[in-house]
């Protein structure tokens, strides 16, 4: 790890105003500090930002706010999310240990980086870390990599479960910036695709913070977080899956639905919601989602399996959520 200077915020400005000059936010540190130690990431400052008032889960209108600093732990364990937004506990649950649950962030979860093999290895060319140095993972072993939305300069995923729960539950990220400004983005905008810029993985401007997210309204009905990866505990997706599906009789009446560990930002495809409402659940209609989700999908060799792998999981994903029995 190179050397590095380390304040504390005890304001927002003047967080704001640090992150502008070039300083990186630090708040559990569960991804920041492995890449600094890998000289993955090397900022010269540090300002920490765990003294600023971005804790607390409370009513937010009709929905609920999440502080950018509120522990996973902490969001998982609450009695709101675990009684109106139950996809979000189960998604958090179903990341990383208690250890790093107690530690990382709302907001620091939501800016973790790719595990990409080729990323973390700094002897390898990678675009996303040093721009125009090529992607090594195009062509080399690429087991974990993208089969929708890549390009020829990255195919990279990203690796969290809590923000693929957030893309199915159509949540917005609060953002405040160095001026004294604010905006709210769409948790489904707010990470980008690789194009021909892969180095940003979010909509973030330098000097902007992560203040906290909103969810809208509880819409009932039945919430499935599906994990599927190599093995049951501390292992990243191949494939996941946040489904909120309200049931209207035998038809659907709602439904919303994200997908982890396909591209390099949580895949929402709204094509595939409005295919599904109004409809008597049945593999055939399943068939037609999956259809949908996969109609422009890439393999790179060795993640070819994740096509069928996407499918098979989509299916039984839809089975839960509906109730159906074939």
């Amino acid at each position: 790890m190179r050397p590095f200077e380390y304040t504390r915020a005890d304001g927002l400005d003047g967080a704001a105003r640090r992150i502008a000059e070039g300083a990186r936010p630090i708040a559990g540190g569960t991804n920041l500090l492995d890449l600094m130690k890998l000289e993955v990431e090397t900022p010269g400052a540090l300002v920490d930002i765990n003294r600023l008032p971005l804790g607390g889960i409370e009513p937010h209108g009709e929905g609920l706010r999440i502080g950018a600093l509120v522990s996973n732990s902490a969001c998982a364990a609450d009695e709101l999310v675990r009684r109106d937004y139950p996809v979000l506990a189960r998604a958090i649950l179903a990341g990383a240990t208690f250890q790093l649950r107690n530690k990382a962030t709302t907001g620091g979860n939501l800016c973790q980086r790719t595990r990409c093999y080729y990323f973390y290895n700094i002897d390898q060319p990678c675009n996303k870390r040093e721009p125009g140095s090529g992607c090594a993972a195009i062509g080399g072993f690429n087991r974990i990599h993208a089969i929708l939305g890549a390009s020829d300069a990255c195919i990279a995923t990203y690796p969290g479960d809590m923000a693929v729960a957030l893309s199915a539950l159509d949540a917005r990220v609060e953002i405040a910036d160095a001026a004294g400004g604010s905006r709210s983005v769409p948790v489904r905008e707010f990470h980008r695709l690789p194009g021909d810029t892969p180095e940003r993985d979010n909509v973030l401007a330098p000097g902007e913070v992560i203040t906290g997210v909103t969810l809208p309204a509880p819409v009932g009905g039945t919430q499935v977080y599906r994990k599927v990866r190599d093995r049951s505990s501390y292992a990243f997706a191949l494939v996941s899956i946040a489904a909120v599906v309200r049931m209207d009789g035998e038809r659907i009446g709602s439904a919303s639905l994200a997908f982890g560990a396909l591209a390099h930002k949580p895949w929402h495809d709204p094509r595939i919601d409005a295919l599904l409402v109004g409809e008597v659940p049945s593999d055939a209609l399943f068939d037609k989602a999956a259809d949908l989700l996969l109609e422009e999908a890439q393999g790179q060799g060795h993640n070819d399996f994740k096509i069928p792998m996407a499918r098979r999981a989509l299916l039984a994903t839809l089975r839960e959520a509906t109730g159906a029995r074939m």
